[in-house]
């Protein structure tokens, strides 16, 4: 690995971030095309079913007998199998590329090493592990899904400085309006996350009192699909959970009897068993990669006790409740620490 290796992969992890909420289930890849210390070529996956970032590298690329005397960066290991697309590792070898550098190896068992091998037998020189680390770190939504099995799960909360996390059911229903803890032109960063990530979950008790959209109205982007838990099918079909809009499940132990809706759908699950781990086995099946958890501290604490999180994103204020709903409690390793006026979000990896 030298300078000129660590340059380019570097460039292809900033195209590869351009796909983010919109390549998954696939992952986001970057694709930077070299000629004689020039780049000639970039691209990247642009959405899940289109042309991959060697595809849209390749193409624009003006003289393609360039391509005979240059080398391709790609932040991850070019597939090597029949998917929505051709293999990429093909392409490489039919453009007669001479070299390529990879920063990490697919984890997906379709091509883990497969790709590389394909390029090795063409006889085309393959570096790779190239910032490994940074290029795991920006799918780590990806490598979780094929090597846990799983969704990547980032869990999110907002606390007072009193620690708590909101109001008690009781003042709800009492009147009182739900409390926004932190100062509210931070939904906008909280709305871009949903963007990023395939599906966004919450309890009843927070569906019910808090009646959330869980769209991103504030951002420019996909909103996740919607996740709620209903064991005894106690939500009304008035809250903006039904309204239609987006892609919505509900996870109940009863089965429906109401009217069926387009974007709307029930699914049975035991909640005498594990709870979470049948949500997560569904999830997988279905191929989401990634679950952003917003709900109340009963979900929340729930996903921290199974130790089934990856990340967690907890806002702080200098607000006070003086009784309320106990925030979670979690130990993690902290990655980052933001100050925003009288609010801080800590950012926390699972280890």
């Amino acid at each position: 690995m030298n300078d000129e290796d660590i340059k380019y992969i570097s460039r292809c992890i900033e195209l590869a971030k351009k796909g983010i909420g919109m390549a998954a289930p696939n992952p986001m890849v970057g694709c930077v095309i070299v000629c004689g210390g020039e780049i000639i070529g970039e691209g990247f996956h642009k959405e899940f079913g289109g042309p991959h970032a060697e595809v849209n590298a390749i193409n624009s690329v003006s003289d393609k007998n360039n391509l005979k005397k240059s080398t391709i960066y790609i932040n991850l290991e070019p597939c090597s199998h029949f998917g929505k697309t051709p293999p990429c590792a093909d392409l490489i070898i039919s453009m007669g590329i001479p070299k390529v550098v990879i920063g990490m190896i697919d984890p997906f068992k379709e091509v883990s090493g497969k790709g590389i091998k394909k390029l090795k037998n063409a006889g085309i020189e393959v570096v790779s592990g190239v910032m490994e680390k940074e290029c795991r770190e920006i799918n780590k939504r990806f490598i979780t899904f094929h090597e846990k099995r799983r969704p990547y799960i980032i869990l999110k909360w907002a606390q007072t400085s009193d620690g708590y996390i909101g109001l008690k059911k009781e003042e709800y229903i009492n009147g009182r309006l739900p409390v926004w803890v932190i100062n509210e032109k931070l939904k906008t960063i909280v709305h871009k996350w949903r963007t990023e990530e395939q599906s966004i979950m919450v309890g009843t008790n927070t569906a019910l009192l808090d009646n959330p959209m869980l769209n991103a109205r504030e951002w420019k982007g996909k909103s996740p699909l919607r996740i709620a838990l209903d064991r005894n099918l106690r939500l009304p079909d008035t809250l903006n959970l039904f309204d239609n809009k987006i892609p919505t499940i509900i996870f109940t132990s009863k089965k429906n009897t109401r009217k069926k809706s387009t974007n709307l759908e029930y699914i049975l699950i035991d909640f005498e068993k594990n709870i979470l781990k049948q949500i997560c086995n569904i999830l997988f099946e279905r191929k989401i990669t990634s679950l952003f958890v917003e709900g109340g501290t009963r979900l929340l604490q729930t996903f921290i006790d199974e130790g089934l999180w990856d990340e967690a994103r907890i806002f702080s204020s200098e607000k006070k409740i003086i009784r309320g709903v106990k925030a979670p409690v979690i130990i993690g390793n902290v990655v980052s620490e933001k100050k925003f006026r009288y609010d801080k979000l800590v950012i926390l990896q699972n280890d």
